[in-house]
């Protein structure tokens, strides 16, 4: 009997990643593999797993695991400075993007209409949703800038809270002691509230300082990484050293012309979302062709 676990060892010798066939793994996951619900997206990944600082990638046919520096739950901001830079996330998605849109036929169809049992149909109507969400982005992002603030993150503070709230007082009624949980989801419910009467113009100074000091944060350690050799940086090292350079640059932007960075941030959300609609709306087209053929 053999768990994933068990390939691992490499990681701790420079290897920075390990591909294990899922044939060779024979035991489930353990109780320590946590499912990951935020991840910097990859190309063929179905779920991501973490257990401290492994990260494990779960493909059709392998398991994909590395090592992150800094383990999410015990180091949150250093793991998303150095692990997961801003402009990595958002080159990660646009490639992502790309790799699903240039799926063909060959790809079992069967398999995808089985597992992801959505219709054609449903397919090009959210990839047009997505389309003209996109288009309002890019052709208004002012007004969606506000939007964002005045709706979508209070909205999402206090829904965040209710949720830490509801968590809390069950573990309490269980027996656990989750007092601090309970204070921590009444907190952000509050917080979700008072954002509601924020004005625009505090909200782009928090917006642009939480951003310009994670991408000045991501430049420093990224660069001085690089600077130190490939065996600082045994995974993509030229591909960290553009990323590093490129946030460095995002960052002086962002302190520079605020306006200018804010406006190509929305500007990015909206070439995404546009991105995420063909890709949808192709695969629809392309799903009710084979499903023709087939």
């Amino acid at each position: 009997m053999t768990r994933l676990d068990d390939f691992l060892w490499p990681l701790h010798h420079g290897v920075w990643e390990v591909v294990v066939a899922k044939t060779s793994v024979t035991e489930p996951l353990g109780p320590r593999w946590k499912k990951s619900a935020l991840n910097i997206p990859t190309p063929g990944t179905i779920a991501s797993y973490r257990s401290g600082q492994y990260h494990a990638h779960e493909t059709r046919d392998e398991w994909k695991v590395h090592l992150d520096r800094y383990d999410p739950d015990v180091h949150p901001l250093l793991h998303i400075i150095d692990d997961a830079p801003l402009l990595l996330m958002i080159a990660g998605t646009v490639g992502t993007l790309i790799h699903h849109a240039r799926v063909h036929p060959g790809d079992d169809t069967g398999r995808i209409c089985k597992e992801q049992q959505v219709s054609w149909q449903r397919q090009i109507l959210i990839g047009c949703a997505f389309l003209l969400v996109g288009a309002h982005i890019i052709s208004e992002p002012l007004k969606f800038f506000s939007g964002i603030t005045q709706i979508i993150i209070p909205f999402f503070l206090f829904g965040l809270g209710v949720v830490i709230l509801w968590k809390s007082v069950d573990a309490r009624l269980s027996g656990s002691d989750y007092g601090e949980g309970i204070v921590r989801g009444i907190c952000v419910m509050v917080a979700g509230v008072i954002a509601v009467f924020l004005p625009d113009l505090l909200w782009s100074l928090v917006i642009l300082t939480v951003l310009g000091v994670w991408s000045c944060a991501s430049a420093v350690i990224l660069l001085a990484q690089s600077f130190k050799g490939r065996n600082a940086v045994p995974e993509n090292f030229f591909g960290r050293m553009v990323i590093g350079g490129c946030s460095f640059l995002f960052a002086l932007l962002l302190f520079v012309v605020p306006k200018a960075g804010v406006f190509l941030l929305i500007e990015l959300l909206g070439i995404i979302a546009v991105l995420v609609g063909l890709v949808l709306a192709i695969n629809g087209l392309r799903l009710r062709e084979w499903m023709k053929t087939g």
